[in-house]
């Protein structure tokens, strides 16, 4: 291996495909290199056989659960908001002619023991169960000050700048009360737990509007969308991307171990005894685990279900929200489901998630709760993993390395990562002005 590269990649995980396609648009030089033999990484899809072995250390899964090769099972089962970073990537590097997307039928919050369907607009707001009347028209105040406020329209400020004033203040002024405030800030604003209420406002209020504009766009019943045969065709998408402005491509390479020289930089990857040079290196914490520290862990259960989930106006496919106050935790829970209507499964059968940032060391009991909401199962798997974070100095050594998949069912924070970690790589913003509607053809039936 002679050339020498800009961007060494490695592991095919969400992230890096995203970043190894971004790279390569951008004209760098990419070679990207997997341990192992498929794509994905800790982001990978698998059929029903694949699921089994990993979890029952066989792959005699049960026949009457249909056949393996129609279940596409996501290892890190996340939406993607319609208007959000993920769909502009994606329509900034034109991979949407690659996919097929198709809306998400749900979105929903638990309050008080109750599912109920995520108030976004002012007329849901006046419509909702989740609130008495009095309040139903406080709210619908609310909605409406964000729906008009424009950042470049003083007019629309209301005498308050976002910058300045927290979270807490702002909703303070329209006399929301808690279970209000809680749904708002994790099931319409996404935020995963309380620390937003102190500080400035405006990255709340602009979460919000992207919901409600994400809401509006496919006239849907949630603000997602979901590509078909789920997330394991994203990373090959982007693989694609990639090979089309020559990157290059190599799975099934062991070791894959960084080189580095005596300033402690990275200058290379060897592999099978060959190294190939390049100026940087972009990984996920598997490969550089001694850069990366734990931060936290996942717990989740995977379930195989016969039904849909209930209380859900019959979605196939659908996001459900446990507040973490509303289970008297310190993190939200979420709850995935997608079934046939996104072809992941086979007619009839359902593959729900319930994930949260796990607080104890017994899955089964802390993710009861969501659990229970899902009613019979025919299959359930449980498992925690560890979340990193990069612990080096990026200037010191030229490794740029990804932190792990949160618990999130959501694509918005994923995205912030590669966002960040594409503009310290390359020294520049990433510019995702983009015309939103290249990609509304793919969320066509």
């Amino acid at each position: 291996m002679d050339v020498e590269y800009d961007v060494i990649v490695l592991g095919t995980g969400l992230k890096e495909c995203i970043l190894s396609g971004l790279l390569s648009v951008n004209g760098l030089k990419v070679l990207h290199m997997d341990r192992n033999d498929y794509y994905g990484g800790e982001s990978s899809s698998l059929n029903l056989k694949q699921l089994w072995k990993r979890f029952r250390g066989n792959d005699k899964a049960p026949e009457s659960l249909g056949s393996s090769k129609e279940y596409n099972v996501d290892m890190i089962p996340k939406f993607m908001m319609a208007n959000g970073g993920l769909v502009r990537v994606l329509i900034h590097t034109d991979v949407t002619k690659y996919l097929n997307f198709k809306a998400v039928d749900g979105s929903f919050v638990y309050n008080k023991g109750k599912i109920y369907k995520v108030p976004a607009t002012d007329v849901e707001a006046l419509k909702s169960p989740l609130m008495g009347l009095f309040e139903k028209r406080r709210t619908r105040k609310f909605f409406i000050y964000v729906q008009d406020y424009e950042e470049n329209d003083p007019k629309s400020h209301e005498g308050m700048d976002l910058n300045k004033v927290t979270a807490r203040d702002l909703i303070s002024k329209y006399g929301l009360e808690d279970d209000t405030i809680d749904f708002i800030g994790h099931s319409l604003a996404l935020h995963s737990d309380d620390r937003y209420l102190d500080e400035p406002a405006m990255h709340f209020v602009k979460k919000m509007k992207l919901y409600a504009e994400s809401l509006a766009r496919f006239q849907g019943g949630s603000p997602y969308i979901y590509p078909m045969y789920g997330l394991g065709e994203l990373p090959q998408a982007f693989a694609r991307l990639s090979a089309v402005y020559g990157g290059t491509y190599m799975l099934n390479k062991p070791e894959c171990k960084v080189e580095f020289d005596e300033n402690g930089k990275a200058f290379g990857v060897t592999s099978e005894g060959e190294t190939a040079k390049c100026k940087k290196v972009v990984c996920d914490p598997s490969y550089l685990p001694d850069k990366v520290q734990k931060v936290g862990k996942v717990a989740r259960a995977i379930c195989i279900m016969s039904h849909l989930i209930p209380e859900t106006n019959d979605s196939h496919s659908v996001q459900v929200i446990l507040p973490q106050k509303q289970l008297g935790r310190k993190s939200d829970m979420y709850l995935f489901c997608c079934s046939y209507s996104h072809n992941v499964a086979p007619k009839g059968k359902y593959i729900a998630f319930v994930t949260t940032e796990a607080e104890t060391d017994q899955p089964e009991v802390e993710l009861k709760p969501g659990v229970d909401l899902i009613g019979p199962v025919d299959e359930i798997f449980y498992e925690t993993y560890d979340r990193f974070e990069p612990k080096n100095n990026h200037e010191d050594d030229n490794c740029f390395i990804s932190t792990s998949y949160d618990a999130t069912t959501h694509f918005e924070s994923t995205v912030d990562d590669v966002i960040s970690m594409y503009k310290k790589i390359t020294g520049k913003e990433l510019n995702l002005t983009v015309d939103l509607s290249a990609a509304s053809a793919a969320t066509e039936e």
